[in-house]
């Protein structure tokens, strides 16, 4: 019987091996935590956003520079195919007022006890705390519990995820490990995170809240989505839809009020303001909470008494200065293997039968059903082409 391994029990991993398993192979899933799908699982805990429900074009535009190279195996497992596959495995899902696709449940551990007993009936076999080290010859190397092993296989699949949230798995110890073996790799970088920002005390009093109805822009891209003022600086999926335009360097400005223009803005602020304070005038004669005006003390100081100028300001205030926040915040990564390092099958160009899958390659995409279903789908690609290979070879 040809055998599979696939190494990183991550979405992208797991459903390489069922479409590898479902081809007929014998299938070894490998991990390096004590349990699987640590990631997925984190990404449950504040509700488990599939896909989103939106016109093809609409959702293949989210993927940015890397929408032409993820464009076919998006077309082979995409939006309608993630939402047939939650419900096969008897995961009831709904589509919210945005779009996303979540489970009826909201959590990831339901969907993913269903899926490991799906792997089980197609006798997948899984290994926890076995890290990978490399390869000796033909044969994968790996430490575990028991000591040292090596392992053959017919056709490999390395899921093992990017370069963020370490302490679930992702800690991208692999890319030495393949530019150890003469393998291209790009260094990685942070998507989909928070930013750094040194406050002054006054905004302690706004630390924790959340900025709502704002619109984002920086560089050519733009978000309408909430942010949260964090005592480190701005977390939230407002932010992280710009971040690929902040990481080149951009500057980000944050539209208060994105349902009115300037001149309505002025107008409002050119009536009389008599013995108000400015914040109270603010409060007042524009409807901003506690938060986004705090927002403007801290970055637009002195406000501009002109009535037009103090609009301009509310309808683009610029945050600066800021930096990412670390890798190993992120969301997501950007780097890893290039497109250049593996052929149309995903397969590594200088290692015939390995395959790549998942975060461990050079996309980007933002938070909103993106990142999962792109990690699903290139799993899916990688484990059918795979099992071709197996059975070609």
């Amino acid at each position: 019987m040809l055998s599979g391994l696939v190494i990183g029990a991550g979405p992208a991993g797991l459903m390489a091996a069922e479409v590898m398993a479902k081809a007929g192979l014998s299938v070894i899933v490998v991990d390096q935590k004590p349990s699987v799908a640590r990631k997925f699982l984190m990404a449950g805990k504040s509700g488990l956003n599939l896909t989103k429900n939106e016109k093809d074009a609409d959702f293949l535009a989210a993927y940015r520079d890397s929408a032409g190279w993820l464009a076919p195996m998006i077309d082979r497992f995409g939006v309608a195919e993630v939402m047939a596959w939650a419900e096969d495995l008897e995961q009831e899902i709904f589509t919210g007022s945005t779009g996303r696709v979540f489970p009826k449940a909201m959590k990831a551990s339901p969907l993913l006890r269903a899926w490991l007993r799906r792997l089980d009936d197609l006798q997948v076999t899984r290994h926890v705390r076995w890290r990978w080290t490399g390869w000796d010859g033909d044969a994968l190397s790996f430490e575990t519990p028991e000591g040292a092993k090596q392992m053959d296989a017919d056709v490999v699949v390395l899921a093992m995820g990017g370069g963020s949230w370490a302490r679930l798995g992702s800690d991208g110890h692999w890319a030495q490990t393949l530019s150890d073996a003469g393998i291209e790799t790009q260094p990685f970088a942070p998507s989909n995170v928070g930013l750094s920002i040194d406050w002054s005390d006054h905004m302690a009093r706004n630390l924790g809240a959340p900025v709502k109805n704002i619109a984002l822009q920086a560089g050519d891209q733009k978000s309408r989505g909430e942010i949260v003022l964090s005592a480190t600086g701005i977390e939230g999926g407002g932010i992280y839809l710009v971040t690929s335009a902040l990481r080149d360097g951009a500057a980000l400005t944050l539209d208060l009020l994105p349902d009115m223009s300037v001149a309505a803005v002025a107008a409002r602020l050119a009536k009389p303001r008599g013995k108000m304070s400015a914040g109270t005038f603010l409060r007042k004669a524009l409807k901003l909470d506690p938060a986004k005006i705090g927002l403007l003390n801290e970055f637009a100081r002195p406000l501009p008494s002109d009535p037009t100028a103090l609009a301009e300001r509310v309808k683009a205030l610029t945050i600066k200065p800021y930096t990412l926040r670390p890798l190993d915040e992120a969301i997501s990564t950007v780097g890893g293997i290039p497109q250049s390092a593996v052929d149309g099958n995903l397969m590594l160009r200088s290692k015939k039968g390995v395959f790549v899958a998942g975060e461990m390659l050079d996309w980007d995409a933002p938070t909103g059903g993106y990142l999962i279903t792109a990690c699903l789908a290139t799993g899916a690609w990688a484990g059918a082409a795979a099992a071709n290979f197996a059975a070609r070879a």
